[in-house]
């Protein structure tokens, strides 16, 4: 029997059970709109993103597991372990992609274990195993080592909590997933003789196995282990044509992909983002970054944040920050103050108009014209400030 290719495993939690649930030609052009609104969204999300779906089953649309803050249907599935493939011994990680939007999240895996370590070890992630869940889409990765000791599937398990800043957990977690994962170890073969046509046909040192099915190394996949893998995935159209290495397409470069190339270097802290584009910093525009939305230069320090608009470090005011003087600044706060300064007692000290822990917060002038005593004033978040925040919020809450 030809052995179908190895896509099981990006399955991992989320695809698999997504298949069984429901008809993933039907939920294609569902999700693509979803997974276009959702990056307009201002909640939680959790997905594997289109292209690495599209790379082992074909289809381009992205799987997701948090969408909007809300757990989804199928992970909640009480048959959802039972509808999960085995990973393929080829294959050692699976790669997510997740956001909080403008939100505040916490994650923390507390577990991560196998039930076989003679066959797989614990599993681990690219992430520290608690933290803050970024704002902006970030990948990271679980990765399944084998031990090397012996062939066999073993199980291993995963669990996921995560809370708000106010420690209140998101409603259906933590999240619990028990999966397969097959690992071989070349020469453990059941079968008493070689294959030798079938090991002609296994390309870059894959072998057969006792069912004459190419086992591939790692780093590679397919049916006759043609296929190279790559972490992170090559961007930007490149072509993995290695194990880790990339072929990129012409205007870009980098290990992945990322980065494009630029006859002229981007000015201001400009980024090279394609071949001869450059992504400005705010205050900046130009092909190559080189004008200043502020006609005059901010002085003393301040940096240029709109047109003619400039933000004053702590001492100085004025429309260029030409006014002041510079006061004594202590460094040890656990972040910076952003619309303020650090005092002696490790504790930031705001600008007029700024409030929170770290100055990060905006008063903001009533909408209405009615200033009678007590009518309520709204604040929002400065968006460059929170994405610096991600001290975990102590919390006396207990998990279970």
């Amino acid at each position: 029997m030809a052995r179908l290719p190895a896509v099981g495993w990006y399955l991992l939690p989320l695809c698999a059970a997504a298949v069984v649930v429901c008809s993933l030609k039907h939920k294609q052009q569902q999700q693509q709109q979803q997974h276009q609104q959702q990056t307009k969204k201002d909640d939680l999300s959790l997905w594997i993103d289109e292209q690495q779906v599209k790379m082992y089953s074909g289809l381009k649309m992205p799987i997701y597991a948090i969408m909007e803050g809300k757990v989804t249907p199928y992970i909640l599935d009480k048959n959802f372990e039972q509808y999960l493939p085995v990973i393929p011994s080829e294959v050692g990680y699976v790669n997510f992609t997740w956001m909080s939007g403008n939100k505040n999240y916490f994650y923390m895996f507390d577990t991560l274990d196998s039930d076989d370590k003679n066959i797989l070890e614990p599993p681990t992630v690219t992430v520290k195993t608690d933290g803050k869940i970024p704002k902006r889409p970030k990948v990271f990765s679980i990765l399944l080592p084998c031990s090397g000791n012996r062939s066999g599937i073993a199980s291993f398990n995963i669990r996921l909590l995560i809370r708000n800043r106010k420690g209140r957990a998101l409603p259906d977690t933590p999240l619990k997933v028990k999966l397969r994962k097959e690992c071989m170890v070349r020469g453990t073969s059941k079968s008493t003789s070689l294959d030798l046509v079938c090991d002609k046909k296994c390309e870059n040192n894959g072998w057969c196995n006792a069912d004459k099915i190419c086992q591939c190394p790692e780093g590679y996949m397919g049916q006759y282990c043609k296929t190279a893998l790559c972490y992170p995935q090559c961007m930007n159209n490149g072509t993995c044509i290695a194990p880790g290495v990339c072929r990129c397409p012409q205007g870009f470069q980098g290990p992945h992909c990322e980065g494009g190339i630029c006859a002229e270097k981007c000015l201001n802290g400009g980024k090279c983002i394609q071949k001869d584009t450059c992504q400005c910093p705010k205050g900046f525009y130009g092909l190559r970054c080189e004008y200043s939305k502020c006609i005059i230069p901010c002085l003393n320090g301040g940096k240029c944040k709109g047109v003619n608009k400039c933000r004053c470090i702590f001492g100085f005011q004025g429309d260029h920050c030409e006014i002041g003087q510079p006061i004594k600044q202590y460094y040890n706060c656990k972040r910076p103050c952003r619309h303020g300064y650090c005092t002696a007692n490790r504790t930031c000290r705001c600008q007029q108009g700024w409030f929170g822990k770290f100055c990060q917060r905006k008063i903001l002038k009533p909408k209405h014209d009615n200033h009678r005593p007590g009518y309520p004033h709204s604040c929002e978040d400065d968006d460059d400030d929170m994405d610096d925040y991600d001290e975990v919020p102590k919390s006396h809450h207990r998990w279970h």
